[in-house]
């Protein structure tokens, strides 16, 4: 069993689980099978935050228009992002761990792209994705403390709930969800809801579990919208 160990240590088991299992033979010992679950949760959920927001992506590409999506509640979601990715990095937590967060963070930041390029508005989307890039790029830098990393992280939580409150009061008020991807809410609250899981296992950091706690619940809130309202049955309305 010693060659799988190179394929299996650290990226699915700690050396003392790789004992338990292939040497020991201990296949029900709890806690590395807590640990394995974690970790091949983590990664799947990783992989899948690839394609997380495409189908919110299409539906705004296909319909030419960012309608019934709030551009505060899609920057606040970006600062939230960038925290998470700065945090993880500075933390040096593994990456099945915080990984989704870069994915999703540059899949929201072409979707704040698309609202401002659909709304007339191409060069400041332009200028907002230079700044952002800038402002991530220092984030994760040797040149942020670890302190300032920390206290973004811990605004996370507030700044998750804000995002989502907007665009809940955003759907509430205009009577339907606009362009808001029923498919994309519904995989970001299966993936916070076992990112909770995954965070106490590998990390054990309550701050980020946490803020994934609040992102599910929040995105529960926006997926009940989606089928009880539906969208916007006309995305290109006509101007009075």
């Amino acid at each position: 069993m010693e060659p799988l160990r190179p394929w299996l240590v650290p990226f699915l088991l700690p050396e003392h689980c790789f004992d338990q299992f292939f040497l020991r033979f201990q296949l029900l010992h709890v806690p590395c099978l807590k640990i394995l679950l974690s970790k091949v949760l983590g990664y799947g959920i990783v992989a899948g935050s690839v394609l997380v927001k495409v189908p919110q992506l299409l539906k705004v590409w296909g319909s030419r228009s960012g309608g019934g999506l709030s551009l505060p509640s899609v920057l606040l979601e970006l600062l939230a992002l960038g925290g998470s990715v700065g945090y993880g990095c500075a933390r040096s937590f593994p990456f099945s761990a915080w990984g989704e967060s870069l994915f999703l963070l540059l899949q929201t930041l072409t979707l704040l792209f698309l609202i401002l390029h659909f709304g007339g508005r191409t060069g400041r989307g332009l200028a907002l994705v230079a700044v952002f890039g800038a402002f991530l790029g220092l984030l994760v830098s040797p040149l942020t403390p670890l302190s300032f990393v920390t206290a973004l992280q811990a605004l996370n939580l507030p700044i998750i709930i804000l995002s989502r409150l907007i665009q809940i009061v955003t759907n509430a008020r205009q009577g339907h969800t606009g362009q808001l991807s029923g498919v994309s809410t519904g995989l970001l609250f299966g993936g916070a809801l076992a990112r909770i899981f995954t965070s106490l296992t590998e990390t054990g950091d309550l701050l980020l579990a946490s803020t994934f706690a609040a992102s599910a619940t929040c995105n529960g809130v926006l997926l009940a919208q989606v089928l009880l309202l539906g969208g916007s049955r006309d995305p290109h309305p006509k101007k009075e």
